[in-house]
Formats: structure tokens, sequence, C-alpha cells
């Protein structure tokens, strides 16, 4: 405090000046940061006339930062010999320049690699691959994570680490680490295996052991599913590897499957009629794939004639599928109104003795 107080009162005009340049520097650094990104990002965008989707881009940010800290690095250099700043102190603000341009030019190329990213959707659109954005997805975040970590050891190294030390270490304690980490090792390995495989994908109807909803995210440890109740579910990758999974949103066709009783004493002509009449009920309608279609009286029950009616149908969303369903039995119950035919209910024969 002694000396901030004596520099303030030793200090000379020359000085006030340049620290005022300094400042102004900083201001106009600050300023202008903006205008320099853009101009910056316009040079390799010079087709794009859309200021806003420059604006958007990956590195705008980064560089807006980057011009700022620049600004104050500049002003300080500036100030190195008028206030007579030890090469200790420029050594640290170097440096920690050093890092903030590593980190910036970092974020931004990170920043590169996702679904939203031009540079990712040229590519998506240019490639001869069908890549699922959940795919593409898993790809980036795993270059992402590389970046950031070549960015960690390059800031680590700047700051004086020995990185040939850190790699020692590593090795010598790698196997307390796969010991200490085999639940984490496992789940990045069925990450891998979802990647792979591609059993189901963001927005798809699954269901897995005791779970059943639809996937919201997939990430190297685990997947997010929201389930029907409107709860998340986070599912280790591991176990999603080594389970059974059916995919609901794979379906090309649901299948219509009904088991239909009537009355013991209905005559067969009455019966032959009845399911000539549905199964032409059935041929009729768009969403009915013809060749799957079933009307068969299969069974004599104590109850009744059994009567199965199945078929396949295109609606495979659940709401239009219910609708389709809630048709055809309103067909069927008018049919066997209109043909006099009664359905069977279950019975029992109680005998009493006296």
């Amino acid at each position: 405090m002694e000396q901030v107080i004596e520099f303030f009162e030793n200090i000379t005009r020359s000085q006030i000046i340049d620290i005022l340049i300094a400042v102004a520097i900083i201001l106009i650094f600050r300023i202008f940061s903006s205008t320099i990104a853009y101009a910056i990002i316009r040079l390799f965008k010079f087709k794009e006339k859309k200021a806003k989707i420059i604006k958007e881009s990956a590195f705008y940010t980064p560089l807006r930062i980057f011009f700022i800290i620049f600004g104050f690095y500049i002003a300080i250099v500036f100030l190195k010999k008028p206030l007579n700043i030890s090469q200790e102190i420029m050594d640290f603000v170097t440096k920690l320049f050093r890092i903030v341009s590593i980190l910036a030019f970092a974020k931004g190329l990170a920043s590169s690699f996702t679904l939203n990213s031009g540079f990712v959707k040229k590519f998506k659109n240019k490639s001869k691959k069908n890549i699922e954005d959940s795919t593409l997805k898993f790809i980036l975040k795993g270059i992402r994570v590389i970046i950031y970590i070549i960015a960690g050891f390059i800031v680590t190294s700047e700051l004086g680490v020995n990185l040939n030390g850190i790699i020692a270490g590593l090795g010598i304690g790698g196997v307390i680490v796969t010991l200490a980490a085999q639940d984490t090792a496992k789940n990045l390995f069925g990450g891998f295996v979802i990647f792979l495989d591609k059993p189901f994908a963001v927005g798809d109807w699954v269901q897995m052991d005791t779970y059943e909803g639809t996937i919201e995210d997939i990430t190297f440890r685990s997947t997010r599913l929201r389930t029907f109740e409107n709860s998340v579910v986070n599912i280790p990758n591991s176990i999603i590897s080594n389970a059974s999974i059916i995919n609901w949103s794979k379906m090309e066709q649901r299948r219509y499957r009904f088991n239909l009783k009537i009355e013991l004493n209905t005559p067969l002509e009455k019966l032959e009629k009845f399911k000539k009449r549905v199964e032409d009920m059935l041929r009729a309608r768009d969403a009915i794939d013809d060749d799957s279609i079933i009307v068969k009286f299969d069974a004599i029950t104590n109850n009744g004639l059994n009567v199965l009616i199945c078929s396949y149908t295109d609606s495979v969303d659940y709401n239009t599928y219910l609708e389709e369903v809630e048709d055809i039995n309103c067909k069927i119950m008018k049919i066997l109104k209109e043909e006099n035919i009664e359905l069977a209910y279950d019975t029992k024969t109680v005998h009493l003795k006296n």
C-alpha cells in the first residue's frame, strides 16, 4: 500500500500521459474487438452476406475475447518502460496472455464440432453415408474432449510443468486408475458398442429390462431415457450394452389380433357369412396389409365358437393405431348386430346335491 501511495506521489506528467495512452489502447481494442472478429471471419466466409450468421460462427466470441485480452497485453507492454515494470511481471503477463489465447482458440475449435455448426452441416450434407444425429453427436463429443485434453497439455506446458514426469506418472498409476475406474471404463466401452451397433437413436421409443420410454440423449457414460410417467432415467451404458433392447420406433407395421367368442348355437352359415364380411371389411381398409389378414374359426370351447381375427396395419404411431383399432372394432360390432349373432360369455354349471 505504501508503494502505491509513493508511486502516485512521485508520478510524473509523462507517466500520466503514458497511462492514459495505455487506457486508450485498452478501450480501442475493447470497442473494436467485435468489428475485428467480424472482419476476420468474413475473410473466410466471404460468400456469406448475413451478419447474423457470421456472428453465430464458433470463432466469433473467442476472437472477441482474444482481442480484448490482446488490448490489455499491448497496454502493459507499452507501460513496461515508463513504469519500470519488472521482467518477472512481464514474463507472468506474457504467459497469462498465451494461456488465454490457447483456451480461446480451443473454445472456438471445439465449438466448430457441434451439430449446429456450419462445418458439420456441410460435412453431413456432402457425406455419402446417412449418419444419424445421435451417432454424429457422439463422435463430435469425442472430438471436443480430445481438443480440450490437448489444450490442457499445452497450458500445463506453458505453466512450466514437466510433461514427461506426468506421462511417466500415468504409466505407474495406470493400474491404480484402471482398478478404481472399472465401472467408468465399462460405461465408455458400452458407449462405443451403442455407437457401433446403433440399436437406437435420440427420439426412439425403446424397451429394455425394466425401462421403457423415449431416448433423450446418449453420452459417453450413460443414456438418458424419459419414461411414459415423464420421469428421467440415466442408464449406464454398460447395462445397455448387455441388455435385450426392443426398439418400437423401428416397427414397420403393428399387429391387430383379436379372439371373438360366438354362441355355440350359432348356425355355420351365419358364421361363414360373418367371417366373409369381416375379411372384406379389413381388405377395404387402406391401412391394412391384405396379405396378412386372417379370419378363421379356430377353436370350439365349452363357452362358444372362437373366431381369430388377425392382421397387420401400417398405422405405426400409437395414437393412430388405437384409432384404427377402434374403428375396426366398431365395424365388427355392427356386422354382428346386422347378422343377429350373439357373443358368448364364460359360464359355469353348478350341480347341487340334496
